[in-house]
């Protein structure tokens, strides 16, 4: 670090994100993004009108896509935050809900953002350890101090906690915010929904990078009780009022507009995530449970980064994770039924130790 910059920050560790490589053109496997464009309607919400508006800020309320999400969702549009993906969520969350007598509590294998919000915060962090089978241990977050933040499915292993667990825990103390990340939702696990009426203390937290093929458009958005949207709108207009630009709002509604179109992709990918587990359990891998776009699994002949590495060699990219317990894992995006091929290929390819082909420029 520079001299010029603080010391409060001197050993922050940021989050890294996923390859986004330049050098060659890869089959990519490894950031979640769904394989899928957005529909044409969606993109012909961007017109050559709209493009020449931008001289102009857009509404810093997004009320008409609040009022959209809102119908959508059965919710009044003062249960919605608009944010600049689901990250800004969380990070107006971490700020609104936790300070010094207020820690926070996640699983110790999840979504890596949120160690680094809550050292970027200066909070106490309790890393509540996943059970064996990388499931949540319900009766600690239950018993835990501070907010509790959970994505569900869970990142990267893709395990999902039923309904009534969730409720478990936000019963367990009404005085403490309980945030459920449900980047991974819509393909195939319950809501959370059905408790927001109940539960003050309730924030869900969504994005469209995943389901709704906008992971280029950076657009989240929550849904919470009217406390806890007004307590998070008090965050935004204190750093960022403007933080969606005009054109993510337009692409925002038009999506919503056609959400059957984003269902039946979300349909294929769940097909092509169980015929993918089918074929690498068939191939020796063991794998969790997983409810999300992606996979995680692990071969007993090869390690995570070696399978990582063998794979990137011959054109396909998926993540690995260093932390000890799941270093022997990979985690395995789910792409169109051709990319899944590929893949198969370069497995195959590294099980029979071949050495890979020259990559293409």
């Amino acid at each position: 670090m520079s001299r010029f910059f603080s010391k409060r920050f001197a050993s922050l560790e940021a989050y890294t994100p996923g390859e986004q490589p330049q050098d060659q053109q890869y089959v990519k496997l490894n950031t979640n993004e769904s394989p899928y464009p957005p529909s044409p309607h969606t993109r012909a919400a961007v017109s050559d009108g709209e493009l020449a508006a931008l001289n102009l800020y857009p509404d810093p309320t997004g009320t008409r896509l609040r009022k959209t999400l809102a119908a959508h969702y059965g919710v009044k549009p003062e249960n919605v935050l608009l944010a600049n993906g689901s990250d800004e969520v969380l990070s107006f969350a971490f700020m609104a809900f936790c300070d010094a007598e207020t820690p926070v509590a996640f699983p110790d294998i999840s979504y890596g953002f949120y160690p680094v919000y809550a050292a970027l915060y200066g909070l106490e962090a309790q890393e509540i350890p996943l059970r064996d089978d990388f499931s949540v241990n319900v009766d600690a977050f239950c018993a835990a101090r501070g907010m509790c933040v959970l994505a569900n499915p869970n990142a990267p292993t893709g395990m999902a906690l039923p309904l009534s667990e969730i409720e478990r825990i936000l019963a367990s103390d009404a005085n403490r915010v309980v945030l459920v990340d449900e980047a991974y939702v819509d393909f195939g696990t319950q809501t959370a929904l059905p408790l927001l009426e109940r539960y003050e203390n309730l924030l869900i937290v969504r994005t469209y990078s995943k389901s709704r093929s906008m992971a280029g458009a950076r657009l989240g958005f929550a849904l919470g009780s009217e406390t806890l949207i007004r307590d998070l709108e008090t965050i935004r207009f204190s750093t960022n009022p403007y933080n969606l630009n005009r054109l993510t709002l337009l692409l925002g509604e038009a999506a919503i507009a056609d959400d059957a179109y984003y269902a039946e992709n979300c349909e294929k990918i769940a097909q092509t995530r169980e015929a993918t587990a089918a074929r690498l359990q068939a191939l020796g891998f063991t794998l969790t449970p997983s409810m999300a776009n992606f996979l995680f699994a692990k071969h007993p002949a090869i390690s995570g980064e070696a399978l990582y590495r063998g794979l990137k060699a011959r054109g396909v990219l998926v993540r690995h994770f260093e932390k000890p317990r799941i270093a022997d894992y990979v985690r395995i995006t789910i792409g169109t039924p051709e990319q899944m091929n590929a893949l198969f290929t370069a497995v195959e390819d590294i099980l029979k130790g071949d050495a890979p082909c020259a990559a293409q420029p």
